[in-house]
C-alpha cells in the first residue's frame, strides 16, 4: 500500500510541478521559430483546445480565446489555412448555425468568457458567416449589462461583486476596442479608456510602479487593504495580462482620440517599472514579481512571455524605444534554453502557474504563500499563447527596418461612402474591399501608415515617403468626385523628384477615373490604356492568373499571382514593363529624379485578394504585396 501511495505521489509530481522547481539548461540550435512553436501545439492539441485532465476546460473559457488570437496571429503572419481551419474547428465546436454559445451564459456576467469575441470577429470577417456575428453581438451586450462599480468600472465577475482585476482588462477590452472600431461605436473608446485609467487610479503602487492583481470597492473581501481596497501582492500574469491588453487595444483604438496618448504613457511606465525587477542572472520575471529570489519565489514563464510579447510589440509599434525589443530578445532566448525542454521532438513549457485568482471557495487570500504554493501545469495554454505570440512579434522586429518611414493613403481622390461610412481601398476598412491587411503589412516594417484626405500638396506630401493613389472615383460612384487637377500635378511631380515614391493603382475600363489619372501619370512616361484584361466569371480564379513571373523583387518566391479586370500599360519616357505578358504591359516602374514611380492598372492588394480567404493557396499575392513594400521602402530616403 505504501508502495502505491509513494507511484501516485511521483505521478501527481509530474503532472503539476510544484511551484519551487528549478530552471533546467537546455542547449537548442536555434530560437524556435513560430511555425515550430505553432506546429507543435498542433501535434499535442490536433482537435480542441481543452487540457485532457481537466473537464472544466471543456466549455467556453478565455484560455481559448488566448490560443484561438495566437493562432489568427500566425494566420495574419503566415497565412496558412491550417490555422484558419484549426480557429474555425474550435469556435464551432461552441457556436450553434443561430449563433448561440454552448456553454455560455450571459447572466453570469464573467469577463473572463469574452476574450474569444476577437476570435469571432476575424473569423466573421475573413468569412462573412453571420453566426459568426451573431456570437460576438451576444458578447457585446454582455458588456452593456455587466455591473459596474460607481466610478463605471466593469465589475470582474458578477459572483465577484465590486471587485476589478488586472486579468479582466485582457478578457475584455481588446474585444471591446476592435467591436467599437469595426461597427463605429465612436462613444465607445472614452469606455475603454476608463477601465485602465481606474486601473491605474486604483491598483497602481506609486512607489514600485507595479500593480496589484485586484481591488475592491467595498474594501470588504478579507484579501483587501482597509484603506486602499487593493490586494496585497504583486502578481506577475496579472500584470501581463493588464500589459498585453493595453499594447493590444491601440491596434483599434482611433489615431486621433485624446485619450489615446493616455493608454501608451500608462505602457509606457509600467513597461519601465517592469525592467527593475527582472533577475539580472536569467532576465525573466518572478512568480511574485518585487520578492525575487526570496523562499518559495519562482522564475514564472507564463509572465514572463506576455512581458517579452508586450515588449516586442511596443517596441515594433513605435510605443517603446528599439531597446526593449532587444530585452525581449534576449528574455526570450532565455526562456527557451532555461524553460523549454524538447524530448524527441516534443516541445514543453515549463514553470507556468495554472492558476491563481482571489476570494471565493475554497477561499484564496492573495497571500504571498498563497501564490507561490499554486500549483504548475506544462504547456498550460496561459503560456503556451503568449510564447506563440512573442515568437510572432519578435519575428516581426527582423522585418521592422522601417521605423522612420511614413506611408501616406489618399482619401481625396477615392472618396467613396456606403450607408454614410467612408469605405473602399482604405486602412479602416476590414471587409473585402478594404486595405485593412495591406496596412498591416507595411506596420510589420516598422513604417507608420496615414490617410491623406485633402489635396496633396507640396507642404502635405514632405511628410511622407510613400503615396499611394489608389482608383480615383468617377460620378457613377461620387456625386462630386475630386479630380487631379494641375496645382496637384504640379506639386506631385515636384515630391516625387526630391525623393518620394507614388504608388499608382488604377483600375479597369469600368471603374476608374482616367482622364486626369492620365495627366499625372503621362508626366513619368505612364499611361494607362482603359481597357479590362483578365475578366473572370464565378470562383474560376485561374482566368486572372500570372505566371512565369520575371525575375524581380516584387516576385521573390513568388509562382502565381491573380489580377482581374486590369488596365494595361502604354509606356514612354524612362518607364519600365515589370510585368509584361503577351506583349502588354500589367505592371510598370518609372524613375524621376532622386524619386520612383510603379504603377499598375488594377487595385490589386484589397483584403479580397491580398490572401487566401477567397483565392486557393496556391497564389502568392500575399507574398508579391509583402515584397512590393519592403522594395519600396528599401528605395525611399528623407526627403527634405
Amino acid at each position: 500500500m505504501k508502495f502505491i501511495y509513494f507511484l501516485l505521489i511521483i505521478l501527481f509530481t509530474l503532472l503539476y510541478v510544484p511551484c519551487n522547481s528549478f530552471p533546467q539548461k537546455n542547449n537548442f540550435s536555434h530560437i524556435l521559430t513560430p511555425i515550430e512553436i505553432a506546429s507543435n501545439f498542433l501535434r499535442l492539441y490536433p482537435d480542441s483546445i481543452v487540457y485532457r485532465d481537466q473537464n472544466n476546460s471543456k466549455k467556453w473559457n478565455y484560455e481559448q480565446g488566448l490560443m484561438l488570437e495566437a493562432f489568427y496571429q500566425m494566420w495574419n503572419q503566415f497565412r496558412g489555412n491550417v490555422y484558419l481551419n484549426y480557429i474555425k474547428k474550435n469556435l464551432d465546436y461552441y457556436i450553434d448555425n443561430n449563433g448561440k454559445i454552448k456553454t455560455y451564459k450571459l447572466n453570469d456576467q464573467n469577463l473572463d468568457n469574452l476574450s474569444q469575441g476577437r476570435a469571432l470577429l476575424s473569423l466573421y470577417n475573413l468569412t462573412k458567416n453571420e453566426k459568426y456575428k451573431k456570437a460576438a453581438d451576444t458578447l457585446r451586450e454582455q458588456l452593456r449589462k455587466q455591473p459596474r462599480t460607481k466610478e463605471g468600472g466593469f465589475w470582474h465577475k458578477k459572483i465577484y461583486p465590486d471587485q476589478m482585476w488586472l486579468d479582466g482588462l485582457f478578457m475584455a477590452e481588446p474585444f471591446y476596442t476592435e467591436y467599437a472600431s469595426l461597427y463605429d461605436e465612436k462613444d465607445s473608446f472614452n469606455d475603454i479608456a476608463n477601465q485602465f485609467l481606474l486601473i491605474e487610479k486604483h491598483l497602481r503602487d506609486k512607489k514600485t510602479g507595479l500593480y496589484y492583481h485586484g481591488w475592491d470597492e467595498s474594501k470588504s473581501q478579507k484579501w483587501a487593504d482597509s484603506e486602499t481596497g487593493t490586494s496585497p501582492c504583486f502578481w506577475g500574469r496579472a500584470m501581463g495580462w493588464y500589459l498585453m491588453a493595453l499594447v493590444d487595444v491601440l491596434d483599434y483604438f482611433p489615431q486621433n482620440h485624446p485619450k489615446r496618448n493616455e493608454l501608451i504613457r500608462i505602457f509606457r511606465e509600467l513597461s519601465s517599472s517592469l525592467i527593475n525587477y527582472r533577475d539580472p542572472k536569467l532576465n525573466l520575471w518572478y512568480q511574485i514579481v518585487d520578492k525575487g529570489r526570496e523562499k518559495g519565489n519562482y522564475i514564472e514563464t507564463s509572465c514572463s512571455l506576455m512581458f517579452i510579447y508586450a515588449f516586442a510589440k511596443g517596441s515594433n509599434n513605435g510605443y517603446l524605444a528599439g531597446n526593449y525589443y532587444k530585452i525581449a530578445e534576449q528574455s526570450f532566448k532565455s526562456l527557451q534554453n532555461n524553460f523549454i525542454t524538447d524530448k524527441n521532438g516534443v516541445l514543453s513549457l515549463t514553470n507556468v502557474c495554472a492558476g491563481a485568482g482571489l476570494g471565493g471557495s475554497p477561499y484564496r487570500n492573495g497571500s504571498y504563500n498563497y501564490y507561490i504554493h499554486e500549483l504548475k501545469r506544462i504547456n498550460d495554454f496561459k503560456g503556451y499563447g503568449p510564447l506563440l505570440l512573442a515568437s510572432i512579434e519578435l519575428g516581426k522586429g527582423n522585418m521592422a527596418n522601417f521605423k522612420n518611414r511614413r506611408v501616406g493613403l489618399d482619401y481625396f481622390y477615392n472618396n467613396e461612402y456606403k450607408n454614410n461610412k467612408r469605405y473602399h481601398y482604405i486602412w479602416e476598412d476590414h471587409d473585402n474591399s478594404g486595405f485593412s491587411e495591406l496596412g498591416k503589412i507595411i506596420k510589420r516594417y516598422g513604417a507608420d501608415i496615414d490617410s491623406i484626405p485633402t489635396a496633396p500638396s507640396l507642404n502635405i506630401l514632405k511628410k511622407y515617403n510613400i503615396y499611394i493613389i489608389v482608383d480615383p472615383d468617377t460620378p457613377e460612384e461620387t456625386a462630386k468626385p475630386n479630380y487631379i487637377e494641375t496645382a496637384a500635378i504640379k506639386d506631385i511631380t515636384a515630391w516625387v523628384k526630391k525623393g518620394g515614391i507614388l504608388v499608382l493603382l488604377a483600375n479597369d475600363s469600368a471603374n476608374c477615373e482616367f482622364t486626369h489619372l492620365n495627366k499625372l501619370t503621362e508626366e513619368f512616361g505612364i499611361h494607362f490604356n482603359e481597357d479590362s484584361e483578365n475578366r473572370v466569371s464565378g470562383k474560376n480564379y485561374d482566368m486572372g492568373k500570372f505566371d512565369g513571373l520575371p525575375d524581380h523583387s516584387i516576385f521573390k518566391d513568388v509562382k502565381k499571382i491573380f489580377l482581374k479586370e486590369i488596365s494595361t500599360i502604354k509606356l514612354s519616357k524612362n518607364a519600365i514593363p515589370v510585368l509584361k505578358q503577351k506583349g502588354k504591359v500589367f505592371m510598370a516602374a518609372s524613375q524621376y529624379g532622386k524619386g520612383f514611380v510603379f504603377a499598375v492598372g488594377d487595385p490589386w492588394l484589397y483584403n479580397e485578394y491580398i490572401d487566401n480567404r477567397k483565392l486557393p493557396e496556391d497564389f502568392d499575392n500575399f507574398r508579391a504585396a509583402e515584397n512590393l513594400f519592403g522594395w519600396l521602402l528599401s528605395k525611399t530616403i528623407n526627403i527634405n
